[in-house]
């Protein structure tokens, strides 16, 4: 490691080894040859003068790249592409002037680009699969455990723990759906020329427009597409790179709202992220275990959100058929919109599958509410013991004032409850009162929606997708 320059934390900290590969030089710089290839197949098929010889001696070369030919020839001609032409035909002088025919610098980069970024998104997809299988198993554990619900984070009618998941793991379904969208849509450049009316090509198979349109779906197949983009100017349409980017926020916004949901949690003793046995939580309050990784989701989540800012902006301004305005900005946003993202997906594989629970916590907190919650079946009890349901809801409105009034200015215990007890309009004992607070009555259809949910939903998706799964997150820090 290098410590007298700058060095990206997304490489160093967060990101995974894997998506560090689909990113590196040499995953760019060995696609750039396996299209010079594609490209001269394509071409010797349809007619020019190739030879097996030539294309054999372009196989041979694939993956020793000879890094600092290319290097030495970028320092004198200042065209990355270029560089690398001559540098491939330093190493196979036979096929040497065939290399690039026909094509510009947008034919290696262009469609390297859209293939790099779908190995990301297929190693997305598969870290997103493991999210939603721990979540799924979480939710399924817990879909009966009644918990204090909150709109507001103000104290609402209970819900469960596992419902609770199930939110969560709905949105990364989302995500999903729309992960699998963005692939299912993706298309190559092709081969189209420097304004995209693939003039070179025209001219090359003299005229024959039958060839130059076999050209692009021939290169596609090659390179394991089911075909290119229509039309074009010299790149593919920047907007491309919004929409792949918009599906990585979509995870990021998910990631963030479970995160949050779970700092919360924490900070109430309900639920807490996985702790190591020797993790410190403070460097001065030796007792915190404080939630980092979910702090670390979110802030994380926060870059990958705005960082969709960058492809839009270069969407919306690039010029007719070409500016560079963009080149500069898609090495950074392109790369380490993905880099980050891969390092949420991997603390949240391992947050979702250490979450710890406290179910005497959340009993606590739940049972010091739940008497207002059961206001509604209490007085409905004392209307069928004889009550006037209009006088029942003025009394049962004040007492419940009074009560709140004690926990809140005294810090006591509510007791809601006795106060009933002991009110004769109601006409009910504090035994027959404590038999109604039984916090199960009152979680609705929250483990039947779980259960369905994830019969219906999430475990078909999970059997269907069961190569992608048992995914290990490794969290460097």
């Amino acid at each position: 490691m290098a410590n007298d320059r700058y060095v990206s934390p997304l490489s160093e900290r967060y990101a995974s080894r894997e998506m560090q590969y689909i990113f590196s030089p040499d995953m760019k710089f060995s696609t750039w040859r396996r299209l010079w290839i594609a490209l001269a197949e394509t071409e010797k098929e349809l007619g020019l003068p190739i030879t097996d010889e030539q294309i054999a001696e372009m196989k041979e070369h694939i993956t020793d790249i000879n890094y600092e030919d290319a290097r030495a020839r970028e320092k004198q001609v200042r065209h990355d592409v270029m560089s690398h032409v001559y540098a491939y035909g330093l190493q196979c002088p036979k096929a040497k002037g065939i290399i690039h025919l026909g094509a510009t610098s947008c034919y290696v980069g262009d469609n390297t680009d859209v293939i790099i970024m779908r190995e990301a998104l297929r190693l997305v997809r598969k870290k997103l699969i493991n999210v939603i299988a721990a979540l799924a198993r979480f939710a399924d554990e817990y879909k009966d455990l009644p918990t204090l619900g909150f709109t507001h984070f103000q104290p609402a009618q209970p819900t469960t723990v596992g419902k609770r998941a199930s939110l969560w793991l709905q949105e990364f379904m989302i995500d999903l759906g729309e992960v699998d969208h963005v692939l299912g849509g993706l298309r190559l450049l092709g081969s189209k020329g420097t304004t995209g009316t693939q003039a070179s090509f025209l001219e090359l198979f003299e005229g024959d427009l039958d060839k130059v349109d076999a050209l692009d779906p021939m290169i596609a197949e090659k390179m394991g597409f089911d075909g290119c983009i229509s039309v074009s100017g010299q790149t593919y349409p920047r907007k491309i790179d919004t929409i792949v980017m918009n599906a990585l926020s979509g995870i990021a916004q998910s990631a963030m709202k479970m995160a949050t949901d779970i700092r919360l949690l924490q900070h109430l003793k309900e639920v807490e992220e996985p702790f190591e046995k020797s993790q410190i939580g403070s460097s001065a309050m030796a007792y915190k275990r404080n939630p980092m990784r979910s702090e670390r989701i979110c802030s994380l989540s926060r870059y990958v959100m705005i960082d969709v800012l960058n492809p839009a902006v270069t969407a919306g301004t690039q010029w007719f058929e070409r500016t560079l305005d963009d080149s500069a900005n898609k090495r950074l946003s392109v790369p380490e919109g993905f880099l980050a993202i891969d390092g949420i997906l991997d603390l949240c594989i391992n947050v979702t599958d250490g979450l710890k629970v406290y179910p005497k916590v959340i009993e606590k907190r739940l049972r010091s509410e739940l008497p207002f919650m059961a206001t509604e079946n209490i007085m409905m009890d004392a209307v069928k013991a004889g009550g006037d349901r209009q006088e029942l809801h003025e009394r049962i409105r004040e007492l419940s004032m009074q009560a709140g009034r004690r926990v809140k200015e005294e810090g006591l215990d509510n007791n809601l409850l006795e106060l009933i007890a002991e009110d004769p309009a109601f006409n009910l004992s504090l035994e027959e009162l404590e038999k109604s607070m039984d916090p199960a009555r009152y979680v609705g259809c929250a483990p039947h929606q779980v259960e369905k949910y994830l019969k219906d939903v999430v475990r078909p998706m999970l059997e269907e997708n069961r190569e992608a799964l048992g995914v290990n997150a490794e969290i460097n820090v």
